[in-house]
């Protein structure tokens, strides 16, 4: 009987176990169900509803909610929350503090901003946070540093301000600390240097101060290691090269000062990249680094470094890219007077990019430059002090692209092996000493696109087969000695942008042809013995900006059709035989800065209007018939008895005046009285016509506009610049793009492409209205788009697009581009395609915009660099940070922007490394499985026609790939990739239609 009761009370008391077990477990599921349902109410944006909005419900268990994970140990406890990439937005709400199992929240690549709340503070079990690519702002929490089992925390590209707080030094788990791309300030805090298990320190792009703590050093197992783009002052720690694990350093764009170590390789066994250019720093580069075996990128450029460069940098037989411009270093001239450094190189297999500019290396190119890898696409020598001549041996490096040498003093001839350079786009060999002729086998370089050999002591003739160079832009031939006459076929070149013969012995006349270099920018035939008459076909050449024919032997009279070269601002026809009168048409020439017509036999009257208001009386000189105004310095144009004949002419019209002035009055208040009544409904088309035509605007006004500049106006930043709206006096919206003249750019030729860029019109692009410059302002007028960009459109908080709306924005965009492509004579490139520079008007009408900033911009007229302008991600693989480009390299951009359209992911997504791109994650998945990686909102599964719109966005994707293959001529043209969107594009509006 005692046994029984025994076992009754254990009953009893296992029973209330239980109960309270499942009650307490009750409460807690309850708990982190409510949390996950307040951070529900708390979105704003769930593009196309249909993922939480149905899933995250009391109607099914919070354990099977889309990207929630719950404990096997603790049944119904949370313990992940992931929900990247699903175009969320809205806040955090404070309620997530309750969840608190959680280990992992991942919400990278939404739309969430405002502030983190504080009590997320209890989340003490939370190993790893990622909220890159959101809007959140504040300061960065200093409650971080109470999650101690924190391993990860990762917040670049928010919009964080203030400064690190020292408290996440108490994090001594932490493995990943990423927070570049934002808004912080003040110093790196020493605390930090507490962390010794960490890997990864990323805090470039923001607004850093103060020196690198010494203590870095203590960090030994730090593998990737960004500071740059800061204002980083004082110099290196010497602790950082003792931390063997490193594998990334980069210390770009800082104000660091001081030497490398000689013991700088020593340690660093792992180092694959140390890239530290644009700062202060100065002494040797130490022989040791060649111990750094595995260093595939050294950038030690823009510095101050000094002495002879240590041929041991050979021994880095895995380097990719060497970049040591624009210091004061030499070369090891101690056994031969070539240059060593070369022939160390060529150990280097790997090698694609060298680059030496700016350095007093003093020596000759030796044979073995033939020798260097057959990858290397680039190399950059000018002003190098490089003398000799260039050997054969260079065209054994079949993949060249650009071999820039000029400013040196080579001699020598052109050697003829450059015709194995197939690859070959920009030649630069200017201000040398280079004799001998023009090869003809140059004719044989199908790619070449820039020709600078000027200043130089070249003779002979231009070779006949120069018309064959169809993708020549710039040709450059001037300060030789050439003689006879120019082949016909060079007029045969449509598209060349820059013409330059100056100062040789040219001799001839000008044909009727010249006028097919329709998009000819610079034109420049000055100082030979060209004769004959200037052919009427000149005024084809209505882009051309500077114009020079002086110093020849030129006769006839200056043809009426000049005055349809509305672009031109430098027109110097001196020197000649020219005569007749100089055309009153040419007052149309707003543009004109500078004309000159002096010695020469021109007679009758000067225009006074337009830019001859500007001209100073040397224009004009030594032509013994002209007449005109007395500031010109020349004779009147009228005599004593007809002006006499004038006077008389006159009284007698003032008096017609005076007997009808009242009449006229009373007509012309009558007229004004009606007209008032009509001026709100004429005056607004009226002044928008004004303004759109408007040729210039001043400072004032545009400052007027934007209620001076005042960032309620600021639209947005760039890398240029900033974008305001403007509103005019009249009511007129336009934007307007203000250029930071602080880059590293050159403005010579600012207005004449503004102007250029005006005449590009076409419906998808946004219309280049007009200008305003000065010597300390630059600035264009845009037409202002409503609805912003792409971008906004992809990844805001209050916006969505269906398939059918982004098919129709990105055909859009491939007519712009085809415009662009193909509308002229000559090819415009973009250079920088991606959604944010995709505009939409008020209609959704996708306008491209930014595409004549590598022209606005180009730092040297030789060719288009893309140092600043290409974004990384978007970039074609076979030009660089300083390559040339092509349209095909537009082409590569537009599949990368079609891709992040339907994925909502951009290319650099840091899911995306060195063994996973946005391109090869959508291959993996085509054709069956390209619902895992489109944009997760963008169909229903519910849908009838689910099937057959993923086979569209199928059909779109590969339409993607055959624009991003890797080698450009494998690529489609933009009339191909019209053609087979605008096929998808019907079968899904028919699909539409059916549902």
């Amino acid at each position: 009987m005692e046994n029984y009761k025994k076992l009754c009370i254990e009953l009893v008391l296992s029973t209330c176990l239980v109960v309270s077990t499942l009650a307490m477990s009750t409460t807690n599921f309850t708990t982190d169900q409510l949390a996950l349902l307040s951070l529900k109410q708390h979105i704003t944006s769930d593009p196309g509803g249909s993922i939480l909005a149905n899933n995250w419900s009391t109607a099914v268990t919070v354990c099977g909610w889309i990207g929630v994970t719950c404990s096997p140990r603790h049944p119904g406890r949370v313990t992940q929350v992931n929900i990247p990439n699903m175009g969320l937005a809205g806040t955090i709400p404070p309620d997530i503090g309750n969840l608190s199992f959680l280990v992992s929240l991942d919400m990278r690549n939404n739309n969430f901003h405002g502030v983190l709340p504080e009590r997320m503070v209890n989340l003490r079990r939370l190993r790893f946070i990622d909220l890159r690519f959101n809007n959140f702002v504040g300061e960065v929490p200093s409650w971080f540093g109470l999650l101690d089992k924190l391993q990860s925390l990762l917040l670049s590209r928010n919009q964080f301000s203030g400064v690190i707080p020292k408290q996440i030094g108490n994090l001594y788990k932490l493995e990943h600390l990423i927070m570049s791309y934002n808004n912080l300030e003040g110093g790196i805090p020493k605390e930090i240097c507490n962390l010794t298990m960490l890997k990864s320190l990323v805090l470039c792009s923001n607004h850093l101060t103060g020196s690198i703590p010494q203590e870095i050093g203590n960090l030994i197992k730090l593998e990737n290691l960004c500071l740059q783009f800061n204002s980083l002052t004082g110099s290196i720690p010497i602790g950082i090269f003792n931390i063997s694990a490193l594998q990334i350093f980069s210390l770009v764009r800082n104000h660091i000062i001081g030497n490398l170590p000689p013991n700088f390789g020593y340690a660093l066994h792992n180092l694959e990249e140390f890239v530290i250019g644009g700062n202060n720093l100065s002494g040797v580069i130490p022989r040791s680094i060649s111990n750094c075996s595995k260093l595939a990128r050294l950038s030690l450029g823009q510095n101050k470094f000094t002495g002879k460069v240590p041929n041991s940098i050979g021994d880095l037989r895995l380097l990719e890219v060497l970049d040591l411009s624009e210091n004061d270093l030499t070369s090891d001239q101690s056994e031969s007077p070539e240059l060593s450094l070369i022939t160390s190189l060529t150990y280097c297999k790997s090698l694609t990019r060298l680059a030496l500019a700016g350095n007093p290396l003093n020596g000759m190119l030796p044979v073995t430059i033939g020798n260097l890898s057959n990858s290397l696409e680039k190399i950059y020598a000018r002003s190098c002090r490089i003398r000799g001549s260039i050997p054969e041996s260079i065209g054994n490096l079949s993949n060249l692209i650009v071999l820039s040498i000029f400013d040196n003093a080579l001699t020598g001839s052109i050697p003829s092996t450059l015709k194995g350079l197939q690859k070959l786009q920009g030649l630069l060999l200017y201000d040398n000493n280079i004799e001998g002729t023009i090869p003809t086998n140059l004719c044989n370089l199908p790619s070449l696109s820039t020709v600078d050999v000027s200043h130089n002591q070249i003779s002979g003739t231009i070779p006949e087969c120069i018309g064959n160079l169809t993708s020549l832009r710039n040709l450059h031939l001037g300060f030789n000695r050439l003689a006879s006459s120019v082949p016909r076929s060079l007029w045969n070149l449509k598209d060349l942008l820059e013409l330059n013969l100056t100062s040789n012995v040219l001799i001839g006349y000008l044909p009727p042809e010249i006028g097919k270099l329709e998009v000819v920018m610079l034109l420049d035939l000055s100082v030979n013995r060209f004769s004959d008459s200037i052919p009427s076909t000149i005024g084809a050449l209505e882009n051309v900006i500077r114009l020079s024919l002086a110093r020849n032997a030129i006769q006839g009279s200056i043809p009426e059709s000049l005055s349809y070269l509305l672009s031109l601002e430098f027109l110097d026809l001196s020197h000649n035989n020219l005569s007749g009168s100089i055309p009153k048409s040419l007052e149309a020439l707003i543009f004109l800065k500078y004309f000159n017509v002096s010695f020469n036999d021109l007679r009758g009257e000067i225009p006074s209007n337009g830019p001859f208001q500007n001209f100073n009386p040397e224009s004009f000189i030594s032509n013994a018939a002209l007449c005109g105004a007395s500031r010109f310095h020349v004779k009147s144009c009228e005599t004593v008895a007809e002006h006499r004949l004038k006077h008389k002419r006159n009284i007698r019209i003032i008096f017609v005046v005076l007997g009808t002035a009242t009449v006229l009055s009373a007509m012309a208040f009558g007229f004004l009285f009606f007209r008032y009544r009509k001026k709100d409904i004429v005056s607004s088309r009226r002044n928008f016509s004004s303004l759109m035509s408007k040729p210039r605007f001043s400072y004032n006004e545009l400052f007027q506009a934007t209620d001076g500049w005042n960032n309620r106006n600021l639209l947005g930043l760039g890398s240029f610049g900033s974008v305001y709206k403007g509103t005019f006096r009249d009511g007129i919206v336009l934007a307007i793009k203000v250029f930071n003249l602080e880059l590293e750019v050159a403005f010579e030729s600012f207005d004449a492409e503004c102007k250029m860029l005006s005449n590009f019109r076409h419906r998808n692009l946004t219309k280049v209205i007009s200008c305003c410059s000065n010597f300390d302002f630059k600035a264009i007028v845009l037409e202002y788009m409503p609805n912003g960009s792409l971008e906004n459109w992809l990844y805001s908080q209050n916006h969505f697009l269906d398939a059918t709306q982004r098919l129709t924005i990105m055909i859009d965009v491939a007519y712009a581009l085809q415009y662009l492509h193909h509308g002229h004579s000559t090819p415009m490139v973009h250079c920088d395609l991606k959604p944010s520079n995709i505009l939409l008007s008020q209609d959704m009408v996708a306008h491209l915009c930014d595409f004549g900033i590598s022209k606005l911009l180009s730092q040297e007229s030789s060719f288009t660099y893309t140092q600043t302008l290409a974004t990384c991600g978007y970039v074609a693989p076979e030009y660089g940070s300083e390559g040339l480009v092509s349209t095909r390299c537009d082409v590569y951009s537009y599949g990368i922007v079609l891709m992040e359209v339907f994925t909502r992911k951009k290319p650099n997504d840091e899911m995306f490394g060195e063994n996973l791109s946005l391109k090869s994650w959508i291959l993996d998945s085509l054709p069956n499985a390209i619902v895992q990686v489109i944009d997760a909102n963008l169909i229903r599964p519910d849908k009838s026609s689910f099937s057959q719109e993923l086979n569209c966005i199928s059909a779109i994707m590969e339409v993607a790939m055959k624009c991003s293959r890797d080698s450009p001529r494998d690529r489609s043209t933009m009339g191909d990739v019209l053609e087979e969107l605008k096929k998808i594009k019907l079968l899904l509006s028919a699909l539409d239609r059916e549902d």
